[in-house]
């Protein structure tokens, strides 16, 4: 057909041509724009809001949906940030970040006393206020909480508290005093750690960041004594962790890959070690 028509030949060749160039020109000059509009968004957590706010080199819209109060920690310091870090947006683009807050909310403090220890701390966490203390004394109510103190000031069911705060609780032992099994906490956040520490009826001992390590994104990765499954011990036993920075998929492979080491058992004198489930019941 062509050999027949060869100008057809020739218009067809050079409108192929044409719209090869064309694509070519329209697809650099969409790149050449996006260069000019998208930038990667840097890792903000840890920051200061106000710092970001003030540089100059980020055309970024900041909102805010979060601010949660850290009595260890300035406020205005970036928790999380989304889009996270690395990801391509176009200048102006919103970032949904949730900060350190500058200052504590108040709250109510509930009722708590003849609730469980498991009751109390899940109403404790579920209103933003922590757990602190668990001292245990005799009395026929085990397992009840009998008082709230803070700083060593008693504390009242309706009394105004500051969010984040942390509330000690005395709490009956009963007629024969009573042992629990430790929890598994690696790979969780400090906030998480702490309330399974105290939902089992032990105390958080001491807590041991690594150098470098931000509290935003540490997690356990060492916790003495270690889980068993089985172990008992007293009431009221401290749990000492250990905190690390860890990606999502790292505290994942922290849980697949932990393995407990018998070395780090303390076995108490009192209890055998019987199998219990991983419940949290406590054996009186």
């Amino acid at each position: 057909m062509f050999q027949k028509h060869p100008i057809l030949k020739h218009l067809l060749l050079m409108v192929a041509v044409s719209v090869v160039v064309l694509t070519v020109v329209f697809l650099g000059i969409k790149l050449y724009a996006r260069q000019g509009h998208e930038f990667e968004l840097p890792d903000m957590v840890g920051a200061d809001i106000e710092d970001m706010r003030a540089d100059a080199s980020l055309d970024i819209n900041y909102v805010i949906i979060d601010s949660i109060y850290d009595e260890h920690d300035a406020g205005g310091r970036i928790l999380s940030q989304d889009p996270k870090a690395g990801t391509r947006v176009k200048k102006g683009r919103k970032v949904y970040v949730s900060i350190t807050a500058y200052s504590a909310d108040k709250t109510f403090l509930p009722d708590l006393c003849d609730l469980s220890v498991r009751q109390a701390v899940s109403q404790l966490f579920s209103m933003g206020l922590q757990g602190g203390t668990l001292r245990f004394v005799e009395s026929p109510d085990r397992n009840a909480v009998l008082s709230l103190s803070q700083n060593g000031r008693t504390l009242q069911a309706g009394q105004e508290v500051s969010r984040g705060s942390r509330i000690d609780m005395v709490v009956g032992l009963g007629d024969e005093g009573g042992y629990t099994v430790v929890p598994f906490v690696i790979g969780k956040n400090a906030k998480e750690a702490r309330r399974d520490v105290l939902t089992a009826s032990m105390n958080v001992g001491r807590e041991i960041y690594d150098a470098g390590a931000s509290r935003a994104n540490a997690v356990v990765y060492r916790q003495e004594p270690g889980y068993t499954g089985i172990t008992r011990y007293p009431l009221g036993t401290e749990v000492h962790l250990y905190y690390r920075d860890a990606s999502e998929q790292e505290a994942e492979r922290m849980i697949r890959e932990f393995k407990i080491d018998s070395s780090d058992i303390v076995q108490p004198e009192e209890p055998s070690a019987e199998p219990m489930d991983d419940s949290y019941d406590l054996e009186w």
